[in-house]
């Protein structure tokens, strides 16, 4: 692996000695390693990604969005006299100018500098790191507000189109190839229950009452850099979902993340509920950022977007129960549908807690300074 790596690296025009490279033990996607490189005396560490084109089918358009999304991040703040040390991750450019090389069997590698004395959280119960989160995503958001998102290319189609999500299940449930349906009748029942509620905004932007932004499509807390002393967000990584959406999707997704009190396939449903006070800590954050950049309906539909994505997230888990387990990973028979449970326990506690988190936004929209 280690005549692999320095091949690599010359390919990415970085000629120096391999000190060493580890493999990151986190991410499930992307097989990434740490290269550690000494260039001209100087000891200079760089991420070396393997994009999984199995996921992402056209590696070359995933690095097209986020070559064009850093690079406009780094011109607005440059524009705007800010420093962009530590505030965008930096591609490397291989010999012939691509942000991205094919090997000879075909793989897709990308490299960017390692971002100095920052760490991550996979899970946290610490407000400042859940407040700097919701910064880091509203920042990302503002930062891309001029973005022309008809240069982004769509990397997953319909990813969040809730009315195509419920055709996907309603099919799997008169398929049934499992012949699992008979014994979750409840949790169907639910489920449709909540259609109309579910598919509400992406009708809404199909009637041009919500408009598309450049949006991450993966907002958890482990997709924002911090660093490691004062744990203040540096940056958003982990850009492959980059691509047209709803703000509102992004703002309840890392709610449904953040504010969960329990993991996804929680067994004990007495165990799954929103935390209010981190709700209101990533939303402070989050519109301390963004809130000037919002449409009224945009603010009026983001706890209705963490509903909305609790809803398809436990839909997807429940589709693929019935599909007999073809999409997720699981570790046990009934893992898909404990997450489906989880999901719908959670959605369901959002919507008895709705005013409160409208009441929150509101609040967070009159009475935050922007810093």
């Amino acid at each position: 692996m280690q005549e692999t790596i320095l091949k690599l690296c010359k390919n990415f025009n970085l000629n120096g000695k391999l000190i060493k490279y580890n493999t990151f033990p986190s991410g499930h996607i992307n097989t990434t390693y740490l290269v550690n490189l000494e260039i001209n005396g100087e000891n200079q560490e760089f991420v070396l990604q393997q994009i999984n084109n199995t996921v992402f089918k056209k590696p070359d358009e995933v690095m097209l969005n986020i070559s064009n999304v850093t690079n406009h991040i780094k011109n607005k703040l440059l524009s705007n006299n800010k420093s962009i040390e530590r505030k965008v991750l930096d591609f490397l450019k291989t010999l012939d100018n691509k942000y991205y090389y094919k090997d000879e069997d075909g793989k897709f590698w990308r490299m960017y500098k390692f971002v100095n004395n920052s760490t991550t959280f996979d899970l946290t119960d610490n407000l400042k790191v859940i407040t700097e989160t919701g910064k880091a995503f509203g920042e990302f958001q503002c930062l891309l507000d001029d973005f022309p998102i008809s240069n982004l290319n769509i990397i997953i189609p319909h990813f969040h189109n809730t009315v195509n999500r419920y055709k996907i299940f309603k099919s799997a449930l008169k398929n049934d190839v499992k012949n699992r349906a008979k014994d979750v009748i409840n949790e169907i029942s639910e489920y449709l229950n909540l259609e109309n509620l579910a598919t509400k905004m992406y009708k809404m932007q199909k009637e041009n009452k919500l408009h598309l932004r450049v949006t991450h499509n993966d907002t958890k807390c482990n997709n924002v850099l911090f660093d490691n002393q004062t744990f203040n967000h540096l940056c958003v990584i982990d850009l492959d979902t980059v691509m047209p959406g709803l703000i509102g999707f992004d703002f309840g997704d890392a709610i449904r993340f953040v504010a969960n009190t329990s993991l996804e396939d929680e067994t004990n449903l007495s165990k799954v509920k929103l935390d209010l006070v981190k709700f209101e800590a990533f939303t402070e954050g989050f519109l301390n950022e963004v809130k000037h950049c919002l449409t009224f309906n945009e603010k009026n539909t983001l706890s209705l977007g963490a509903i909305t994505i609790t809803i398809e997230c436990g839909l997807r888990f429940l589709t693929d129960y019935l599909n007999g387990d073809v999409y997720f990973k699981t570790s046990y028979p009934e893992h898909n549908l404990d997450r489906a449970r989880c999901q719908l326990t959670l959605a369901i506690d959002m919507i008895n807690n709705y005013e409160k988190m409208q009441e929150i936004v509101n609040n967070c929209f009159k009475n935050k300074i922007f810093v």
